[in-house]
């Protein structure tokens, strides 16, 4: 087998930075919601040896002082950059596998015969000529060893081949437990108590002390190193056993009316993803919660409901999830956060129906299919009338410093001016 893993330099940073080429060479840090720790860094921020998730408020002085650029996360942005990186990297493989946000596993096996690093090039040219975005590119016999590739290879020319290496065992001496793919910080002091310190002391180990010190898992981590694979790509991910929608307010809630809202539209966003995920829930929790660092009026509590149909309805859901709202709301209190928990997921097709149910289930999949499309089109375009109006949502999550969503909302196009 031969793997290659395609990685996104500094995603986040790299996406700001293709609608705004002012952005390169000078420092660029991402916040995550509401502004509040910094989530994605320019090699410039690093090197400033800002660490990441470190409140912004604690560096803000010190990043202004060197003239750093401030984003507020752009989620609709980052997610359609992501979908025209993966959509260009499969054209150069027969197969892949999607691994996150920003990363892909692409099946090389039937390019045995060229030259594997001028490959590799020529997907970082490929993905940056039509995206913009730059990609380290790591090869090996397994995802472990392309996973140890790429990260070579973010420090060096990007592109690194581990099938044709003279010196893995260099390499490996070199790499420590925790730059291995799967090796947690407890996995590795647990290998230290054994002398294991480095990635070929763990390629070497005996199978048998390993499955006794970390099981099946440290195992297959040991004959990954060694090239035999144990992880093939992945093409259907598992599916959920829960899907939870919840979001820190921009500013603490106390009225009902507001705090209803946001379950709302927490509602929403689970069901759209239930819905594509073509799956349906049988049970609905919703929690709510003041701040954790309040110590005079803290409060925590969650309700949940057997729904009597498993069903993916969104106004269904808004009603239940709103009665359980009304039996853990508590007047007085300030909220920071809120969500919703959907569970007993099953494929749609599956559905065991009611005698005494009296919703009219095939007008209601009709009726979902539609909004989705719509929405598909332009983000909320249509929303329910229980989740407000989104223009008056001041408690929504702040993004104060957010750049364009130039690619999916028309009101938000780049524009171009001529001299």
């Amino acid at each position: 087998m031969i793997f290659a893993l395609v990685d996104c330099n500094n995603f986040y940073v790299s996406c700001e930075r293709v609608f705004n080429p002012a952005l390169e060479n000078r420092p660029v840090a991402v916040l995550s919601n509401n502004d509040g720790c910094i989530v994605a860094r320019s090699n410039e921020v690093k090197a400033l040896g800002i660490k990441m998730g470190v409140p912004y408020f604690k560096e803000k002085p010190f990043l202004k002082k060197h003239g750093t650029a401030i984003f507020s996360s752009n989620y609709a942005l980052y997610g359609d950059m992501s979908q025209r990186v993966m959509k260009t990297l499969a054209g150069f493989c027969d197969d892949m596998e999607i691994y996150s946000i920003d990363e892909a596993f692409l099946d090389l096996s039937n390019l045995a015969n060229i030259d594997l690093c001028d490959y590799g090039q020529q997907i970082r040219r490929t993905v940056r000529q039509w995206t913009g975005i730059p990609v380290s590119v790591g090869i090996g016999p397994t995802k472990t060893l392309a996973k140890l590739a790429n990260h070579l290879a973010k420090h060096g020319n990007g592109v690194v081949d581990l099938i044709n290496c003279d010196n893995i065992d260099s390499i490996l001496s070199g790499t420590p437990l925790t730059d291995i793919w799967g090796v947690s910080r407890g996995y590795s002091n647990r290998l230290a108590t054994g002398g294991i310190g480095n990635a070929l002391q763990l390629r070497d180990t005996d199978d048998h002390w390993l499955r006794k010190a970390l099981g099946v898992v440290g195992v297959r981590i040991a004959h990954e190193l060694r090239g035999q694979v144990c992880y093939d790509l992945e093409h259907s991910p598992p599916q959920n056993k829960t899907i939870c929608s919840s979001r820190s307010f921009g500013r603490p809630i106390e009225s009902f009316d507001e705090l209803s809202q946001a379950v709302a539209q927490y509602v929403s966003r689970a069901t759209q993803k239930l819905r594509k995920q073509k799956l349906v829930a049988g049970r609905l929790t919703v929690f709510v919660m003041t701040s954790a660092f309040d110590k005079k009026q803290r409060y925590y509590d969650s309700q949940s409901v057997e729904l009597p149909v498993t069903s993916s309805d969104t106004g269904e859901l808004i009603h239940y999830a709103l009665g359980c709202l009304t039996k853990i709301y508590r007047k007085g209190y300030k909220f920071k956060k809120a969500g919703v928990l959907l569970e007993q997921l099953i494929d749609k097709d599956r559905v065991q129906l009611n005698l005494f149910d009296d919703v009219d289930r095939g007008r209601s999949g009709k009726l979902m299919n539609v909004i989705d499309k719509i929405n598909s089109m332009q983000s909320n375009a249509i929303s329910y009338g229980a989740a407000g109006i989104e223009q008056k949502q001041k408690w929504k999550t702040k993004f104060q410093m957010r750049s364009g969503r130039y690619t999916t909302r028309w009101d938000e196009l780049a524009v171009v001016k001529a001299r």
